[in-house]
């Protein structure tokens, strides 16, 4: 592969894994910033548990920046079968996390139904 290809892949990879960091960052801080009205009123329950969905949001937003990085690095600049090996041990690791956080956030599996809300599908006509 040509040096200028490398490079470019290589910087690519860096800009996304600082732009992956930067979505977790700003994700934190609009989670406590959107949370502030609820802690006005007195409610540490419903701001806790609207800032842990806000931030499980914004890590699994960045999680999936993180690992276009990963794969652009790996395939792009060195595509040893241990690079490559690596790169599935992360993508796996991440996946597992992903997993995670969306049950976390969602109280369900990512490929569960979403549970039907009162009222939905009976409309009048």
């Amino acid at each position: 592969m040509s040096e200028t290809v490398v490079t470019i892949a290589e910087g690519i990879g860096r800009l996304l894994d600082l732009a992956g960091v930067v979505t977790i960052a700003a994700g934190f801080l609009l989670a406590l910033f959107f949370i502030t009205p609820t802690l006005a009123r007195g409610d540490r329950t419903g701001a806790y548990a609207a800032f842990r969905v806000g931030l499980a949001r914004a890590i699994l937003l960045g999680l999936e920046i993180l690992v276009a990085a990963d794969i652009i690095r790996t395939v792009a600049v060195q595509p040893t079968l241990e690079n490559v090996t690596v790169l599935g041990v992360i993508v796996l690791v991440r996946t597992i996390l992903s997993f995670t956080l969306t049950v976390e956030i969602e109280g369900r599996w990512p490929w569960q139904a979403k549970p039907a809300v009162v009222g939905e599908g009976a409309r009048s006509e």
